[in-house]
């Protein structure tokens, strides 16, 4: 039963109508039908693991159907029962089961109850990973942009009851460290969530008492205003009434709660591990099942005998009727693989006035100031977050500078150190409808982000069959600059470029990054910016290029299109060279060929995917060799595959091997400013290499 001493804000009501118990014992029983179907077709349904939700079907159908088309759920993949719950049919899961092409969640791409649905009459479902507790930092975007539309004005107002957002948990994700970013932003920000976490005492083979010190609901109590209640998960009565009344205060209080509801696993962890390997408790858990728990509750409402078999038995054959139906469902066709990687962006070609009369040329970081804040003028949607960038700095590179002050806290705030919620949570905020630009301080302190990064943000689009892009801004500042020593000049652009799904802009001057920026935030899919901190005062020698006339603000850039920066013509009697380089290579390549502009030609990439692969082989074919330069450690770079692409594909034209120069292949930056010289490339380390080259 539900714990007095959490009850302290909560009436509860003192019954559940027929009407409700028997739409969830019709629900219970189809979840329990179809996982008996599941196990007595094992060699046919196993091809694709899966899950079910035997044990866990009373809580979970007790959410599902208190739950509304305004709301957004981030289920876990043990949550079929609640898909049943909202209104999916056993059919729309068993095309997931299989992988079969009009599998409503993805299309056959990821595995059984990883939901993703943007149905109207349907409370809206993001895309889901394993959601092994990923799922929390993206279900608390989602409600920290409620939060932020009811503050501003944006919400949805012909609606009577203010939506909230599920996040469902299993109890051993609750160890993992993202979990406590999510319920510290949650509590710190009163957000209307309602995290459920289904307690069955397990991991896989590893139990609760191995690898937990406390539960979820003791450990929720560190979080000061994040209110939690414990309840029998089995018991549907208990479960549906806790619910509700969580539910009204959320809707009217807007404010989190977390329900730790004890639920027994009645079947398998999934489909390839199975329970007798390594159970000791199946006993004990069959004495807890919810089903006999509900059959109860029918009787005690006066449904007779003969009434409970004819639910029982309609489930079930509906259950045969959607699995054989399922069996002949088409798969996939081949050519199924290459939609949904990116959704169309608007913006295809260069428009806007590039380069109009201005008094003074502007330094890099005050165009991107400057389009953010046209760009929050102009559209309400538009928000900025991440550490330091708030009223009191506005940046530590002072690129948030008065933004608060003119937009208001609610607009441009301060985060916590929680870098994979800063990353992870522009999912939600995506999902309710907003664009969030977000800001990791320095790139190396990205890895944290990762996870989400590759996880949530870059495959949703794909793996919900293009329901669910995530239309977010990422601003990284990066590079070496100043002594900034190994934890602050990393370059980190080889392994972004080893996401698949995100876009990545590295720009070399003010008027690229205005017009990408505003490119970006006009794009549909997430975009990483690689601003280097050297570039952005022009204070390092030989950078002055730079700094730009601010460009018009309607100027927007399209990814995909590299810039000619120093342009040759194709010559017979001297040896040629095509540069490709980017960000503060492009400085360097400018130096080093300050006296051989004639031979020199420079590809400025400005975006590394979409990769113009157009430019880059037109100019090598007509020079014949070709230099790529990186601020990275060339070994296993991007560098070096973009040199071998390149080799590749104008093999026969070349005069020379595709060369590559990047910095020293150590474990860091050092701090001493003898040593970081040492490393990184510089505009003589280019020019000896481009002699070499011309040489060969």
């Amino acid at each position: 039963m539900l714990k007095k001493e959490t009850m302290n804000t909560i009436d509860m009501p003192v019954l559940v109508d027929k009407s409700t118990l028997k739409k969830a014992f019709s629900t219970m029983a189809a979840a329990k039908a179809m996982a008996t179907l599941y196990e007595d077709n094992f060699k046919v349904v196993s091809k694709y693991v899966h899950a079910t939700s035997r044990g866990h079907e009373a809580i979970q159908i007790a959410v599902g159907m208190q739950l509304l088309p305004q709301d957004y759920a981030f289920p876990y993949y043990r949550d079929d029962a609640m898909m049943l719950g909202i209104g999916m049919q056993p059919y729309d899961m068993m095309l997931q089961l299989m992988a079969k092409k009009d599998d409503p969640f993805s299309g056959g791409r990821t595995y059984y109850c990883h939901p993703s649905l943007r149905d109207a009459d349907k409370p809206k479902i993001p895309h889901q990973s394993s959601a092994t507790g990923m799922q929390a930092i993206p279900a608390t975007g989602a409600a920290m942009g409620f939060w932020y539309k009811e503050n501003v004005g944006l919400d949805d107002t012909t609606v009577n009851e203010k939506p909230v957002v599920i996040c469902s948990l299993g109890d051993a994700s609750v160890t993992e460290g993202e979990i406590a970013e999510a319920f510290q932003m949650a509590a710190l920000k009163q957000l209307p969530i309602l995290y459920l976490v289904q307690d069955n005492g397990w991991d896989i083979s590893a139990n609760a008492a191995e690898t937990r010190a406390q539960n979820a609901f003791e450990y929720a109590k560190g979080f000061h205003g994040l209110e939690a209640i414990t309840i029998d998960g089995a018991n549907f009565t208990e479960s549906y009434l806790a619910i509700q009344n969580v539910l009204k205060t959320i809707r009217e209080e807007r404010r989190p709660f977390l329900v730790h509801a004890k639920v027994p696993l009645l079947n398998h962890h999934t489909s390839g591990v199975r329970m007798e390997w390594y159970r000791d408790d199946l006993e004990e858990a069959h004495s807890r099942d919810p089903y006999p728990v509900l059959l109860k509750q029918m009787i005690d409402a006066e449904f007779t005998l003969d009434e409970i078999a004819e639910i029982e038995h309609a489930a079930t054959e509906k259950v045969k009727r959607d699995y054989e139906k399922a069996l002949k469902a088409e798969d996939p066709k081949p050519e199924d693989l290459f939609t949904h990687d990116f959704a169309p962006s608007p913006i295809t070609e260069e428009a806007g006035e590039r380069n109009p009369e201005r008094e003074d040329k502007v330094v890099m970081v005050d165009c991107a100031l400057f389009a953010v804040e046209e760009l929050m003028r102009k559209h309400k949607e538009c928000l900025l977050y991440g550490q330091d960038v708030g009223g009191r700095l506005g940046g530590v590179f002072r690129e948030a500078a008065t933004l608060a002050q003119k937009f208001g806290d609610e607009r441009v705030f301060n985060t916590p150190i929680q870098e994979a919620f800063i990353v992870g949570s522009t999912v939600g905020m995506s999902a309710v409808g907003l664009k969030p630009i977000v800001e990791v301080q320095f790139a190396d302190y990205i890895w944290p982000g990762l996870n989400q990064l590759f996880t949530e943000v870059s495959r949703s689009c794909y793996l919900s069959n293009g329901k669910w892009p995530v239309s977010m801004i990422l601003r990284v500042p990066i590079g070496a600059y100043g002594s900034g020593g190994p934890y602050h000049s990393s370059s980190v652009e080889s392994v972004l470029a080893n996401i698949r799904g995100i876009k990545i802009a590295y720009p070399s001057n003010g008027a690229d990054l205005k017009g990408l920026l505003k490119a970006a935030y006009y794009d549909p899919n997430p975009v990483v910016i690689l601003e280097h901190k050297g570039l952005y005062w022009s204070k390092v020698k030989g950078t002055d290029e730079a700094r730009t006339n601010e460009p018009s603000e309607d100027y927007v850039l399209p990814f995909g299109k590299a810039n000619v920066v120093q342009e040759i013509w194709e010559q017979e009697t001297k040896e040629t060279i095509s540069v490709i380089t980017y960000g503060m290579g492009v400085h360097w390549a400018l130096n080093a060929s300050s006296k051989i502009k004639d031979q020199v030609e420079i590809i400025d990439l400005r975006t590394l995917n979409p990769l113009d692969e157009e430019t880059i082989l037109k100019s090598v074919k007509k020079t014949k060799k070709c230099l790529v330069i990186t601020e990275e450690s060339i070994n296993n770079s991007f560098a070096r595959s973009l040199a071998g692409m390149i080799q590749e594909k104008c093999f026969k034209y070349l005069d020379a091997p595709v060369m590559t120069i990047g910095s020293e292949n150590m474990p860091a930056i050092p701090l001493n400013s003898v040593l970081e010289q040492t490393m990184i490339p510089s505009a003589e380390k280019v020019k000896a290499k481009i002699e070499e080259l011309l040489a060969y």
